[in-house]
């Protein structure tokens, strides 16, 4: 994974050997998320995270900073020359199919039938096809054609 800024020390992961635990340790919390959705909408601003999320100062400085040290955020200086903005790198704009899935979720499970919510439309205004993990041959995958192996 190609790095912008200097890596942070590892945290202590919750499940050393899972990938799923390993990003969960990284973003799986809700601000993360949040902080990587609105820049992945076009939030670069300390002020503008705040405004679109709500979130508490302190709170945001805390995942901003997260974010940049394990390499999803960097920081440039902002056009005006003094103050800095958060830009997605190549590891956090990968993270836009979680984001897609996730919001995909949402839409199915989160709200009542009939009740208004955001949906994600492409550049022509079409809703966004579910994402679906298929095999190499297309086939659907699910919790009954897959398992999870070691690699050593």
């Amino acid at each position: 994974m190609s790095r912008t800024t200097t890596r942070a020390p590892n945290p202590v992961w919750t499940d050393p050997d899972c990938p799923v635990a390993r990003t969960l340790d990284l973003v799986g919390d809700r601000w993360s998320l949040l902080v990587i959705r609105d820049a992945m909408d076009g939030a670069q601003s300390f002020t503008e995270f705040q405004r679109r999320t709500g979130i508490a100062r302190n709170i945001l400085t805390d995942r901003l900073r997260k974010l940049t040290a394990h390499g999803l955020l960097a920081q440039r200086p902002a056009p005006s020359g003094r103050r800095q903005e958060y830009v997605l790198t190549d590891a956090g704009r990968a993270l836009f199919p979680v984001i897609v899935t996730l919001r995909q979720w949402g839409e199915r499970h989160a709200f009542a039938p009939g009740e208004t919510h955001s949906t994600l439309v492409d550049q022509h205004g079409t809703p966004v096809p579910e994402i679906v993990p298929t095999s190499a041959d297309g086939t659907l995958l699910n919790t009954n054609t897959t398992q999870v192996q070691k690699t050593r």
